[in-house]
């Protein structure tokens, strides 16, 4: 026979949560924790729902390392109480949220999408790790994740992905290397979105994936990339009215953070992507991927070299041309990115680019 929850638990809860110390609280929760590992698996729904409230009662009281350690030994129960998981799922602190989001079964669909819509990064890669993963979810991730989520997300075979996911996903990779990599390799990566990620790749990318991909995959690749080789290729980008009036602009000293704007306000982007260039002396070419790549996040990096002010950033981002529209979630997140980032950390990264961008165009010299 089934044993009910004891009487003495539940008359020391009550003790604990009225008057007790934060100790003895956490010493209760551990105790109804381990009497409910005990015999949750036998408990009908109606005592499973008792041990909820007393547990629900008693996080709302101990401080986050306890509920931590709850988060992690309720996590992988499949029977674990629904409530408590619903709170430790949506706790700010990541150390008891994180092991709910990546295992627990108890999470369904829609919970997933409204956690992942509304919290930051280290809740958006716990996520990217679960085991199975609907494209609902995972067209969230691939909206607001950046670089570590998006990779770990498309690591995961068990996540799945929608067309417009993988379309999205696609667009980001062009800038990570990694990320084509992981692509490439996947199992069920769909062949029409194979070449628009080949043509992203370096030749340096496409050879590893050639080389490293299981057999039925890299005949797919080859072919693929045979069919880009018979392509026709498009004229190069010409900046050159842009960059004779801005370097005018520059050399009479007229080139600030209100003319940047105008030209952001005025979708002229070809003379936004040159100011930028000019401003922090980087390549127009690298500039221009950036410009017109799906990272907010990189762009804020020369905006800020720049010392452009945030009325200019939010209009640069607002109207960047072939981007789709930025909502306003993620524009509030930029911002506070923004206002974070110091000028110094933004010109050494500028630094590195440029170094990085030379060392890459340099011929390889033999042996």
């Amino acid at each position: 026979m089934v044993q009910q929850p004891a009487h003495s638990i539940i008359a020391e809860l009550e003790d604990a949560v009225r008057g007790g110390s934060s100790a003895r609280r956490v010493d209760t929760l551990r105790q109804v924790t381990d009497l409910f590992l005990n015999d949750g698996e036998r408990l009908s729904d109606d005592q499973v729902k008792v041990f909820d409230d007393v547990l629900c009662l008693l996080i709302a009281r101990v401080e986050t390392r306890a509920k931590a350690e709850l988060s992690k030994r309720l996590a992988p129960l499949d029977y674990a109480p629904f409530e408590v998981i619903q709170h430790l799922a949506w706790d700010d602190e990541i150390d008891v949220a994180g092991n709910v989001l990546t295992h627990s079964s108890r999470l369904g669909t829609e919970v997933l999408v409204e956690i992942a819509s509304s919290k930051g990064q280290d809740h958006l890669l716990a996520i990217s790790g679960r085991a199975e993963l609907p494209a609902a979810v995972t067209d969230v991730i691939v909206d607001r994740g950046e670089g570590q989520v998006i990779r770990k997300l498309a690591n995961n075979a068990g996540a799945k992905f929608s067309d417009e996911g993988y379309s999205s996903i696609v667009a980001r990779a062009g800038a990570d290397d990694e990320l084509i990599e992981i692509l490439g390799l996947r199992a069920d990566f769909p062949v029409k979105f194979l070449a628009d990620l080949l043509r992203r790749a370096k030749e340096a990318v496409r050879a590893r994936l050639l080389a490293i991909a299981p057999a039925a995959i890299q005949e797919t690749i080859r072919q693929v990339l045979n069919e880009i080789a018979r392509e026709p290729q498009p004229p190069s980008r010409n900046f050159g009215v842009a960059e004779e009036m801005v370097k005018l602009m520059k050399g009479l000293n007229e080139l600030d953070d209100a003319a940047v704007y105008n030209f952001a306000e005025s979708n002229k982007f070809d003379e936004v992507t040159v100011s930028l260039a000019v401003l922090n002396d980087m390549p127009v070419e690298m500039t221009a991927r950036l410009m017109e790549g799906p990272r907010a996040d990189l762009l804020l990096i020369p905006c800020r070299s720049a010392r452009l002010n945030w009325p200019t950033v939010e209009s640069i981002l607002r109207n960047r041309p072939q981007i789709r529209p930025i909502d306003d979630q993620t524009l509030e997140v930029a911002q506070r990115d923004f206002r974070r980032l110091s000028m110094e950390t933004a010109q050494r990264t500028v630094r590195f680019w440029q170094l990085h961008n030379r060392i890459e165009k340099e011929p390889v010299r033999p042996a």
